[in-house]
């Protein structure tokens, strides 16, 4: 599951477009963007992205870029270090996040 690959653009050319939110919504999402430490906009797109991902519309030749405006501070650090490490060190990793999502699972 990879996100859409973006080309680096400015507000200005950006393409806009309006949509109107249900009561409450906007406030809803300018928590969860402050607590994922990004803008509402970036937040907006980075959830649209993963929805379309987990529905299949975006082909698999996509990758991040570290630039990109859906990632957080956080996210972009973690997605550097992990580029650094070998594809055994990934691997590893992986299966280790994954082992222990499943154990949280068991547990709740």
């Amino acid at each position: 599951m990879r996100p859409m690959k973006q080309a680096i653009y400015s507000s200005r050319t950006a393409d806009k477009f309006v949509v109107r939110l249900p009561d409450g919504m906007r406030e809803r999402i300018a928590d969860v963007a402050r607590n994922h430490h990004r803008s509402m906009n970036s937040e907006i797109i980075a959830r649209l992205e993963q929805s379309l991902i987990q529905e299949g519309a975006l082909s698999d030749d996509l990758t991040m870029r570290l630039d990109s405006p859906e990632l957080s501070l956080h996210e972009r650090e973690l997605l550097q270090r992990f580029r650094q490490l070998s594809g055994r060190q990934q691997t590893a990793l992986v299966a280790l996040i994954a082992h222990d999502a499943e154990m949280a699972n068991e547990d709740a």
